[in-house]
């Protein structure tokens, strides 16, 4: 753990406060293992920092280059994983409970990186297309850029997840060239604080592109402005007051929120105990219940099920919820940890008394609760404690009041639609899931679901193979929900890059679109040479090199032979008569002999700098091509994406996209399509 009695925050490149402040204690057996600094932040030093050094740093870097250094980070990270896992252990986490923080937040880092080397350009400025015609004639077009901000963003993150909190917000961040202004909270900022000190020890982070506030946020948000931005996650209470700022409201400064929610599981009414998915869903509350001692954001908090079922799922989690070793995570055979701190203990208990109130306690600390451990009892550990309403649909307490630990109320519903109406009851939460076994109920209840849901999980026997479970955020599906839970978004792949940058329209000639966004756009110059494209090196090839090539004349025997070679035999290429009384009036060729005589036509077939096609992309077959008709095809350099790799001999490479355009005798477009090929380096 080192020798660090006071924990300091990263302002403007440097490690900042020794004198000691607010106490922080082990959830294990409430030891002092740290205090916060005394010192007051200069945020403004902070923020400009983070803009006149941070910013043009990451600028240097492409989406491409920033991807790449998000890997070398996460692999130097993995690598030390184990120093993580021992300060994790304060907090009062279990080693898989610490595997969600620790390797999942590494894992988020990969996770983005691979997406922005898959999706990303070897530039700043990426293209959302199509380009689409303004005009008759083809000289005006318009399309969409997405570009950096120009701010900071300013992520304040919750006590639960002091390492994935962080980076499942700072690696879309880093690949929109937004440097970080980190704020976790207080209680478990300890394991953030190590976090950031790794990241920073690697020396893969760009100058200003990281920062770190331990304690109050001061006046940071009041110095925020129109081009920053500002994500939090925590309680629905505290985000509102966040949103409220005046200096953000004043700005415009965009805010998203993750809040915790009262997330539910539903039973569907096909499902009996006899059945696998009721043992399914059994699991599934209990895990929700017991993993990070139900200190998620997503654990399952309202367990919904039909009214001649409560009994056996009562039993049944009884059954499984008697089974969890609670204690000090690391004596053997101890599946549940402690509660974060003793605040939070205490939070737990009053929300419990509350809603125990005209309910049934089900399971609870009476039922043979004793922590196991040295110390354990002054640590903040909470009996796993089940609660059963069967009044759900006129009691407000269970929709309204959420007990952040090891906390489920079961209810009763009547039919689907019902159980349904009691989902809604929490008014917006981040996922439910939904245990059936058929189809025609989940089509029924999912989209109903999904209006008041983030993300919605059905689980039966075929996915549980595979399912990464109820509360498990992945980083490319979106993580948020309406109403309660913040009506904000995170993760969800690039999308979640894209809420960093900023889109603009942009209008103009093809030609000009073309130079702005770096792709080819149809009907701006092309560059026509004597080189063949194929034949030029990755480095030597330019955005807009093109090739139009000779004619060919579609024969009767082209159509048999790709027929004979292909086994497609469909009327309409081989019937006169039943052709006759198409849309066509003729046989017509097939759509693939098309696509595949153009490339007869472009492809260049000696060795050289293009090594592989790996893919067709955006492929139409826009009118028909019969006998006696005349192709040929414009090859052009439409993207050049540098993904600074080498193959297994050494040798650089990028990727290259075409764009291909059939014509015909007449120049009608008659198919279109992009070539993905792997194109390799003169060096």
């Amino acid at each position: 753990m080192g020798n660090i009695a006071t924990l300091q925050s990263l302002i403007a490149g440097r490690w900042h406060g020794t004198e000691a402040h607010t106490p922080l204690h082990s959830a294990l057996n409430n030891e002092l293992i740290y205090h916060t600094h005394a010192e007051k932040i200069d945020f403004d030093e902070a923020v400009t920092y983070g803009r006149k050094t941070g910013i043009p740093a990451l600028m240097q870097l492409d989406f491409q280059k920033r991807a790449q250094r998000l890997k070398a980070l996460a692999l130097y990270m993995m690598e030390r994983k184990e120093e993580l896992y021992e300060i994790s252990h304060l907090t009062g986490a279990t080693r898989p409970d610490s595997w969600v923080d620790v390797e999942g937040g590494i894992g988020t880092l990969f996770a983005y990186a691979s997406m922005g080397s898959r999706e990303l350009p070897s530039s700043n400025v990426l293209h959302e297309g199509p380009a689409m015609a303004l005009g008759k004639r083809g000289g005006f077009a318009g399309t969409h850029i997405l570009v950096p901000r120009g701010g900071l963003a300013v992520h304040i993150n919750a006590f639960n997840f002091p390492i994935w909190g962080m980076l499942e917000k700072f690696a879309p961040s880093f690949l929109a060239a937004m440097p970080c202004i980190v704020k976790p909270a207080t209680a478990t900022s300890y394991l953030t604080h190590a976090t950031v000190r790794m990241m920073m020890d690697s020396g893969l982070l760009p100058e200003g592109a990281l920062q770190l506030v331990i304690g109050s946020t001061g006046d940071l948000l009041d110095r925020l402005g129109g081009f920053d931005a500002v994500t939090f996650t925590g309680s629905a209470d505290t985000a509102a007051k966040l949103k409220a700022n005046p200096n953000l409201i004043r700005e415009a400064v965009p805010f998203t929120a993750e809040a915790d929610s009262l997330n539910c599981a539903i039973l569907a009414p096909d499902v009996t105990p006899d059945d696998p998915e009721f043992d399914l869903f059994v699991k599934e509350v209990a895990r929700e219940m017991t993993g990070k001692a139900g200190q998620k954001c997503t654990a399952i908090r309202r367990v919904i099920v039909p009214e001649q079922h409560a009994e056996a799922v009562g039993a049944r989690l009884r059954e499984r919820l008697a089974k969890i070793t609670v204690g000090n995570p690391k004596v053997e055979g101890v599946r549940m940890g402690a509660l974060a701190s003793m605040d939070q203990h205490r939070d737990v208990s009053e929300r419990v008394e509350m809603l125990a109130r005209g309910n049934e306690v089900l399971f609870s600390a009476r039922d043979g609760f004793n922590p196991v451990g040295e110390g354990v009892a002054a640590g903040a550990f909470f009996a796993p404690t089940l609660l059963l309403c069967r009044n759900a649909m006129v009691n407000d307490a269970v929709h309204d009041i959420e007990a952040f630990g090891p906390v489920s109320t079961v209810m009763t519903y009547r039919d689907i639609d019902e159980a349904l109406t009691l989902a809604a009851r929490g008014k917006g939460s981040l996922v439910t899931t939904l245990v059936t076994k058929d189809p025609a109920i989940a089509a029924h209840a999912v989209p109903i679901a999904a209006a008041s849901h983030g993300r919605v999980h059905i689980l039966e026997r075929e996915s549980a193979v595979d399912s990464t479970g109820h509360g498990s955020p992945l980083p490319q599906l979106k993580h948020g929900g309406p109403g309660r839970a913040g009506g904000g978004e995170e993760l969800g792949g690039i999308r979640a890059v894209k809420h960093f940058l900023q889109r603009a329209a942009v209008q103009g000639s093809p030609t000009m679109l073309g130079a702005v966004t770096g792709e080819y756009v149809r009907g701006g110059a092309v560059k026509e040479t004597e080189v063949h494209p194929f034949r030029r090196w990755f480095e030597d090839l330019e955005v807009g090199h093109s090739l139009l090539t000779h004619r060919r004349t579609v024969s009767e025997a082209d159509i048999v032979n790709f027929g004979g070679v292909s086994g497609d035999y469909f009327y309409m290429h081989f019937d006169e008569i039943a052709a006759k009384d198409t849309q066509f009036g003729k046989r017509i060729a097939h759509g693939y002999f098309v696509l595949s005589a153009a490339a007869g036509l472009f492809v260049s077939p000696a060795p050289g700098p293009v090594l592989a096609n790996y893919g067709l992309d955006n492929l139409r077959f826009v009118a028909p091509v019969a006998i006696g008709d005349t192709i040929r095809a414009r090859l052009t350099c439409k993207r050049k994406v540098d993904r600074n790799r080498t193959d297994e001999q050494g040798r650089g490479q990028g990727v290259v996209a075409w764009d291909v355009q059939v014509t015909n005798q007449n120049d009608e477009l008659v198919a279109s399509y992009d070539i993905l090929t792997l194109v390799q380096k003169r060096g």
